[in-house]
């Protein structure tokens, strides 16, 4: 199939496009949100750039929907409505935001294009009414057994952590500092160790090491040589930054929050929403390595058996192969009324590479 998906979740997309499909990836001038093409990523070439004011219509089979705008872009510069004369589906990446678990998705009580969800947790969290639902859990490709763990840190990888503030748990890394040094990686962490203020902690300084934003196959490098992964996101989809640490070897300590429990096994590090526990539980990670190594391999195996890339884009082509070739409208009004009518905003801040 040719499937038009626009390059929105970095980490995603590297997974997304390793399947047997081709993939017409929007690109611009300005490589904006709505353009970025194959955004400078070592993707397989059948992920292929193109630019859709002159794609021909008929060279798409579907696409594959992650924001709102985008049902009224394809039916403007195609002149086909996803869900009506083009198969679509709309793939959430989020949590709800809003007033949870009241928050409407702006796809909700519709029949014509069936919403993805990356977690059961946010399936269950959004209200999508009457509208089609499925889940799809991630799929990592895997970057090997590359845990050292030589290095007495904990690894963090958060996009934006000021912008952010507490959904991504920022306030409680100066708790996790006073345990041991942090190594935190993402886009916007330059501004982390003004914002965090170690000094006014009575901490020193180099317990923060900012690693900045690093493409995937250096950031596997550089943490798995941290001695554990540290997940203090409160309220974000289940990131994919935690799933690439337990392939690579890492043990994890993550809050109990969204899909972490579920994704994190029994004997692979602690999942616990008391944050005294996760304290005492990565000093005794940071002082003993061999326990450390011996339940990262316990997370490593987790992680390829339920987020492995083969079963996650199996799922993907059952999906696509169900779609309807020749759909027609139902009760919904023309894109950019009904789909708009819905707060869109509760589905935009997608975390683009690694939250």
């Amino acid at each position: 199939m040719r499937i038009l998906v626009w390059h929105v979740h970095g980490g995603w997309m590297e997974a997304f496009v390793r399947g047997r499909h081709e993939y017409l990836l929007p690109t611009s001038s300005d490589g904006g949100a709505w353009g970025l093409g194959r955004g400078g990523r070592e993707l397989p070439a059948a992920a292929r750039e193109v630019d859709l004011e002159t794609l021909d219509p008929d060279s798409v089979d579907a696409v594959v929907l992650q924001r709102p705008e985008e049902i009224t872009a394809v039916a403007r510069t195609l002149g086909r409505r996803p869900g009506h004369d083009l198969p679509a589906v709309y793939l959430e990446h989020n949590t709800p935001k809003g007033d949870v678990p009241f928050t409407l998705h702006p796809l909700a009580d519709q029949g014509s294009i069936p919403v993805v969800h990356v977690t059961h947790f946010n399936q269950l969290f959004w209200d999508t009414g009457s509208a089609a639902t499925t889940v799809i859990e991630h799929g990592i490709p895997d970057p090997g057994h590359l845990y050292t763990g030589e290095q007495v840190e904990m690894g963090v990888v958060i996009n934006e952590p000021v912008r952010r503030g507490r959904v991504t748990g920022t306030d409680l890394l100066p708790g996790f500092a006073g345990v041991g040094p942090l190594r935190v990686f993402g886009m916007g962490t330059e501004a982390l160790p003004e914002a965090l203020n170690l000094k006014g902690f009575g901490l020193s300084e180099k317990r923060l090491h900012i690693a900045g934003d690093v493409q995937a196959p250096k950031l596997h490098q550089e943490l798995a040589r941290c001695r554990l992964y540290l997940h203090p996101l409160r309220w974000t989809s289940l990131g994919l930054a935690l799933l690439e640490a337990m392939h690579l070897g890492m043990p994890v300590l993550a809050l109990d929050t969204t899909e972490a429990g579920r994704a994190v096994p029994h004997g692979a590090g602690l999942v616990s929403n008391d944050v005294d526990d996760l304290q005492k539980f990565a000093r005794r990670l940071l002082d003993d390595p061999d326990d450390a190594y011996a339940m990262g391999i316990i997370a490593r195996e987790a992680a390829l058996q339920r987020y492995g890339l083969g079963r996650f884009l199996r799922a993907w082509d059952e999906l696509l192969a169900d779609l309807p070739q020749h759909t027609h409208g139902g009760s919904r009004p023309q894109p950019g009324t009904a789909f708009a009518s819905h707060d869109t905003e509760a589905s935009h801040d997608t975390e683009r590479t690694h939250p």
